[in-house]
């Protein structure tokens, strides 16, 4: 085997992946002097059995069998099959580090993207996946078909503990469900957690009182280390039913390891995708925010944010589309034309994916109409920015949601709520950009 026939060996397009292998979709550029076969055989090679040029040992018969196999090149688009026993089952840092690893940084590649996975059933079974997901968490709040509704404390960091749960009393009276932490939001001096956690719990438990309904604030854990769980412990202790977590930041193996914790503590996990443009916003290198997803509800976050396919940040209608149906839907169909592999999810339930983005009040019924009514919509200035104050931002916009609900256009529900009237006059029904 001469030195520029190695990675060639690791293309065979006759061949048929069997279903207990994890296949991988790329987008894949070429760099000058390589063909798109050599360009795939690289990338198969380096993330499995392979390297540079040839070495004795790959021709042991063994290691043959956890080889990559290129099985299908059309163009830029590129399908590759893993044996399963390339991987370790239940350990995310570890098959990242094989399909999403070294291969980014290959000089055989311009550009390089991971657009989809598809995951075997006993991979996918080696992980939890949500511990209450959609029904679970419908059950614990008593909402029984509306969407959730989350919101932000503006500004988001500068605040004291108690302006912090202030904030969230107006709010969550207001008809708010979850009072969120920013992601950048930790213990800074100004907010320490734990001051942070026990005022705002005096709080909600006073909206409870005079609102009838469960509320809860997503406190933010991101920590390093043990700090990351005694965190989320002081939040048990406090008898608040969520956390939060930046899902990226903290990485696979604190996540899989809170989400244990927070079984034992019966805690919902909700996940915060800070970071993940970094990689996922160029459409041609990268990993898709699908696989991110994915790779979410494998771990067991009961909810993610997806982004809104409208207002102030990056992602196409298509593309939070379809990462919305993939938190959902317990089978998902390939699709050819935008090379996206077939899934079951089997066991593993449902996350709520959550839009949020330059929301208001006025882009809620597109929101629901886009993405349905499992969802969080999570509404930041667009209920701070109400010109008479945070408690009637919210008031309108939890009656935007109820007026989807009720088949009402906001403008019918607008004469009868003056608090949705004023937040229509102020932002109108166009989605900010």
């Amino acid at each position: 085997m001469s030195f520029k026939e190695v990675y060639e060996n690791f293309v065979d397009l006759q061949y048929k992946p069997s279903k207990n292998e994890l296949v991988c979709s790329f987008y894949i550029e070429p760099a000058k002097g390589h063909s798109a076969k050599r360009a795939a055989g690289a990338v198969a090679a380096e993330s499995s059995v392979g390297t540079w040029t040839n070495v004795k040992g790959l021709g042991l018969k063994h290691v043959q069998k956890i080889a990559a196999t290129v099985f299908d090149i059309k163009g830029n688009w590129v399908k590759i099959a893993y044996p399963l026993n390339n991987f370790e089952l239940g350990n995310m840092s570890q098959i990242y580090s094989s399909i999403a690893g070294n291969i980014f940084g290959m000089k055989a590649v311009n550009n390089l993207r991971l657009v989809d996975v598809q995951w075997p059933a006993k991979l996918r079974n080696s992980f939890p996946g949500p511990q209450f997901g959609i029904k679970g968490m419908r059950k614990k709040f008593k909402i029984k078909k509306r969407p959730f509704l989350v919101c932000v404390p503006k500004p988001k960091v500068g605040m004291t503990s108690k302006e912090h749960a202030k904030i969230g009393w107006q709010v969550w009276t207001g008809g708010v469900d979850l009072l969120k932490d920013d992601e950048n939001l930790a213990s800074q001096p100004f907010n320490k957690f734990e001051n942070r956690v026990q005022e705002s719990m005096k709080q909600a438990h006073k909206a409870e009182h005079q609102t009838g309904e469960q509320k809860a604030g997503l406190f933010n854990v991101t920590a390093p280390g043990k700090e990351l769980y005694k965190r989320a412990s002081l939040v048990a202790k406090y008898n608040n039913p969520y956390v939060m977590v930046d899902l990226l930041t903290v990485g696979w193996s604190g996540v899989q390891g809170l989400r244990e914790h927070c079984q034992d503590l019966k805690l919902g996990l909700y996940a915060h995708r800070a970071f993940h443009a970094a990689f996922t916003r160029n459409p041609k290198h990268g990993v898709s925010m699908l696989v991110v997803a994915e790779t979410a509800r494998l771990i067991g976050v009961d909810n993610i944010h997806i982004g809104t396919g409208v207002g102030k940040l990056v992602g196409s209608k298509k593309e939070v589309k379809t990462i919305q149906e993939n938190s959902v839907r317990q089978k998902i169909r390939e699709n050819k034309t935008e090379h996206l592999l077939k899934t079951e999810w089997g066991n593993i339930k449902p996350v709520i994916p959550v839009s949020s983005g330059g929301l208001h009040p006025g882009s809620v019924p597109e929101v629901m109409s886009f993405l349905g009514k499992d969802i969080g919509i999570q509404i930041g200035g667009g209920i701070h920015g109400h010109p008479n104050g945070s408690h009637d931002g919210a008031v309108a916009a939890r009656s935007a949601v109820e007026a989807v609900m009720q088949g009402k256009s906001l403008k019918e529900k607008a004469k009868q709520i003056p608090e949705l009237r004023v937040a229509l006059e102020t932002w109108g029904y166009k989605h900010i950009k």
